[in-house]
């Protein structure tokens, strides 16, 4: 008998999320104005630190308000990773400002931030920083640059719930931060996205930004244009319980990180994820794999022959600047950015999903180590 398919990620829906959603279909409060959205925003500016939670369709929606929440447009640089997701660049080139981009740290996979002040210039109005994968970009000395030049943050914690930076929760820095809730995260609602901030007038204008921009006094006249990104009281009863079970889940993450460290230590073969770095232990978002020189595949060749074995994987991002939807609009000309691009073609990550059991972990072991046995 063959063994089943190993996902790459398989959420775990055990707590109060069917009571919940019966809830919402038994009272009729199946869209944005029911009572979960509101309680679900709550619980998450709790989490992260913050005083305002706005809650949003998708991640790649809650970028498009800070964005416009900080007024970036034509003229306007923001700086950010080139190994990110594409939801990034594009919000910034969607709004018409220039997306500047910075290599990436080949030990922690998150950018370079030795490389943003060089690539600061007069028209540089933010930074947009990106927590990848399990572990923070080192915010003091971003907050620093910030502050030497008078310059906004914008902090994509996607991937970073539940994580700390300096002690400080992922989530509460700079000016507005940005969340998703896609399955794979460590808080799901189906989809969902959220932005979040201390700034009262930011709040404002997000939740406005997210609603059409209906007037005060008359609901369809409208002073400027959003868009409909509201986020159902379906997805938020199913993230509210999600959010119950956080500390449950973070230790979770971390528990599978530690045991495929164990299991996968001393492959010369592969780069395993740092365990944690001064200012952070590492989350595990997902576990991450770099091949090495010896390793003899690419990324691609692995995870074709880890897929023929039942194991599914995940390439890792493709840099902005490789980007044919970029090139093809004039950017990035003749940039490289080599670790990115190593990253991007030795990268994968392995099943790493709240759901993934104890068995499935030791055959998703075996079955990488025997890529070279």
């Amino acid at each position: 008998m063959s063994t089943p398919f190993i996902p790459v990620n398989e959420p775990r829906l055990t707590g109060n999320e069917k009571a919940y959603l019966r809830e919402c279909i038994e009272s009729g409060w199946i869209s944005s104005e029911g009572p979960f959205v509101s309680k679900f925003e709550e619980a998450m500016a709790r989490k992260t630190g913050r005083r305002h939670g706005i809650a949003v369709c998708n991640g790649s929606a809650a970028l498009e308000v800070a964005i416009a929440c900080l007024d970036l447009g034509p003229g306007d640089e923001v700086i950010l990773p080139t190994f990110t997701i594409i939801s990034c660049a594009a919000a910034i080139v969607r709004a018409g400002a220039t997306p500047v981009l910075i290599d990436s740290d080949l030990s922690t996979w998150n950018l370079r931030v030795d490389e943003i002040e060089s690539r600061i210039t007069s028209r540089t109005r933010a930074i947009l920083v990106v927590h990848l994968y399990g572990l923070p970009v080192e915010m003091n000395p971003v907050l620093a640059l910030a502050r030497k030049y008078g310059l906004k943050i914008i902090e994509d914690a996607a991937e970073a719930l539940g994580q700390t930076e300096s002690g400080k929760p992922c989530g509460s820095f700079g000016e507005i931060s940005t969340l998703s809730f896609y399955p794979n995260k460590l808080i799901t609602a189906g989809e969902g996205g959220m932005v979040l901030t201390d700034d009262d007038r930011l709040a404002e204008r997000a939740r406005s930004l997210r609603n059409l921009c209906f007037g005060k006094t008359q609901r369809f006249m409208h002073e400027e244009l959003g868009w409909n990104f509201r986020l159902s009281n379906l997805n938020a009863a199913v993230g509210l319980a999600q959010s119950e079970r956080w500390e449950e889940s973070i230790a979770k993450k971390r528990q599978i990180g530690r045991r495929y460290t164990e299991l996968l230590a001393g492959l010369p073969q592969v780069q395993l994820p740092l365990e944690r770095t001064a200012t952070a232990e590492n989350l595990y978002w997902v576990y991450g794999l770099v091949l090495t020189e010896s390793a003899g595949l690419t990324a691609e060749e692995a995870m074709q022959k880890l897929a023929a074995k039942g194991v599914g994987t995940r390439p890792f991002f493709w840099p902005m600047h490789q980007q044919p939807a970029f090139t093809k609009r004039g950017l990035f000309h003749g940039e490289s950015h080599p670790n990115a691009e190593l990253l991007a073609r030795r990268g994968f990550y392995l099943p790493s999903g709240l759901a993934l059991t104890e068995e499935q972990l030791l055959i998703t072991a075996d079955a990488v180590r025997s890529l070279w046995a």
